[in-house]
């Protein structure tokens, strides 16, 4: 998903969006494993993927997602904020991809969602992911990290900072350009870049990244088509993105964006436009959609409930 400023004149402010969110764990109860042993036992949310065999890559599986991970903050109702949940809130209700937007600033990563700094910084990201990883060994997340808003005070470049927070833990993270195989990468941080870099390979490439639509580079297949005419076109994407994946390469690491916004009078972006009429459809269609690889699937305000019934579909 992108950033957009929108000016209203009569009280001059500006605002960013773009979606995503999430709510608390709730146990599921699995079916038949992919190694052909049925589970009978339920599982909590934080850990479904020690059901998932490690000889799967992550390209072979459902995985939940939230976009824009770190905005839960907005100044004006609708316009920005993505999430009911915080980061950790999120991986313990079963999301294992997060959409992290990193704005430079003091040679350091401030979570922004457009101008509007979210009350975070990326250490705080950061910490609630080891301390997730740390208690729950058999995970992984997949971390999308794009650049974000503008640059302040800054003495190198965003690739250098972002070197700097690896190094601080370099065992925990996977900065492979392929899509590894569940067993390499549990308890670890999987980086899924949307940045340029000098030195590679530093993680999937997303660079080539097109802008409102649906597009393939490399191993990616991505649907991201987020400034909406409508609801109801948004979800024809979003489903033709999940009979691609179900008919597609295994390979292919699919990612499927269910947020978006709809433009309302003055530009100004209304994000509960599309989730108020795309969550509930999601939730319908896996409900009897019960089997399949979907790809990854960020949400904007993701909860339990969405977050199980795609995890179910692995098992």
């Amino acid at each position: 998903m992108k950033k957009h400023l929108f000016s209203l004149s009569v009280s001059i402010f500006t605002v960013a969006f773009l979606l995503v969110g999430c709510q608390s764990e709730s146990p599921v109860q699995p079916k038949p494993s992919h190694s052909g042993k049925s589970a009978k036992v339920a599982y909590s949310l934080n850990n479904w993927m020690s059901l998932v065999s490690s000889s799967l890559t992550l390209s072979q599986l459902s995985i939940p997602g939230t976009h824009d991970s770190g905005a839960l903050y907005e100044p004006v109702s609708g316009t920005a904020k993505c999430q009911n949940l915080t980061i950790s809130n999120q991986l313990t209700a079963g999301i294992r991809f997060l959409d992290v937007r990193c704005r430079h600033i003091d040679n350091a990563f401030a979570i922004h969602h457009g101008s509007i700094y979210q009350n975070m910084n990326f250490d705080d990201v950061l910490n609630a992911c080891w301390s997730f990883l740390a208690s729950n060994p058999t995970e992984t997340i997949i971390m999308s990290i794009k650049e974000e808003y503008n640059s302040s005070n800054v003495s190198r470049t965003f690739e250098q900072t972002f070197d700097s927070y690896i190094q601080k833990n370099p065992s925990q993270w996977y900065l492979g350009s392929s899509v590894p195989a569940l067993g390499t990468v549990r308890g670890k941080n999987v980086l899924l870049r949307r940045f340029s870099a000098t030195s590679t390979p530093k993680g999937i490439d997303a660079t080539n990244w097109a802008d409102n639509t649906t597009f393939t580079s490399g191993i990616l297949n991505v649907q991201d088509y987020y400034n909406v005419s409508s609801a109801d076109q948004k979800w024809t994407s979003i489903t033709n993105q999940f009979n691609a994946a179900l008919a597609g390469s295994s390979n292919t690491l699919y990612l499927n964006y269910t947020s978006g916004y709809k433009a309302l009078i003055f530009g100004i972006p209304s994000i509960t436009t599309v989730s108020n009429s795309v969550n509930p459809k999601i939730t319908t269609y896996f409900t009897t959609n019960t089997s399949g690889r979907y790809g990854i699937i960020p949400m904007d305000f993701a909860d339990s409930g969405r977050s199980s019934l795609i995890i179910a579909t692995n098992f």
